[in-house]
């Protein structure tokens, strides 16, 4: 019988404005072998975003219907808007050996350690709060209200680290993007993932 490994969930997940967009472009730019999951959300399209690229948008009530048919693998309501991400896509594709990364909020990778423990969670952490307040106000989208209110969260998001397996600094870009190829790799070299593998070989139990 062939070896096949399951593909690996990787969940990337942080503050809102720590640049968990910005890294997960570059990873694609570079030819990742992550296969990127798009989310569902009823927020409104920022300029340049188009549906199914970016994100699926929804209506409020269209989310609350996927809610009750269970078709989302984790959702939350944030900052008035709610997101998500579509279970079918996610569990096809690690079924066929690829891997698969979620870029979503922390209330939703928490959702998703308690139906997929054996996913590999990753908190993308800014510099510092100072700098990801920076890089919320240079979006030049929100209200100085709304920015206080991301702030508030954000400090609340970071207690919740301990839940990671592992943190990357998104001080440069391309730095963070490195460290993430760099973990992806190792997990896939546990031996857990793959001592079957090597006892289906002929002669591996022989002395």
């Amino acid at each position: 019988m062939t070896f096949k490994e399951k593909g690996l969930l990787v969940v990337l997940s942080g503050p809102s404005g720590v640049g968990k967009g910005t890294v997960c472009k570059a990873l694609r730019s570079r030819g990742s072998s992550l296969h990127y999951s798009i989310s569902v959300t009823t927020r409104k399209p920022r300029e340049g975003e188009i549906d199914g690229v970016h994100y699926f948008f929804r209506t409020r009530e269209q989310f609350q219907e996927m809610i009750r048919n269970e078709k989302l693998l984790e959702w939350a309501e944030y900052v008035g808007n709610y997101y998500g991400t579509p279970i079918d896509y996610v569990k096809k594709t690690l079924a066929e050996g690829k891997d698969v990364i979620l870029e979503i909020e922390v209330q939703g990778a928490l959702q998703v350690k308690r139906r997929f423990p054996d996913g590999l969670f990753i908190f993308l952490a800014p510099p510092s709060l100072k700098e990801l307040k920076k890089r919320i106000v240079g979006r030049g989208t929100e209200t100085a209200s709304l920015i206080e209110n991301r702030m508030t969260v954000a400090k609340s998001e970071m207690e919740l680290m301990e839940n990671y397996n592992y943190v990357v600094e998104n001080d440069q870009v391309e730095k963070a993007c490195d460290r993430i190829e760099a973990i992806v790799l190792a997990e896939h070299c546990r031996v857990e993932r793959l001592i079957d593998k090597y006892k289906n070989t002929e002669g591996f139990d022989k002395q």
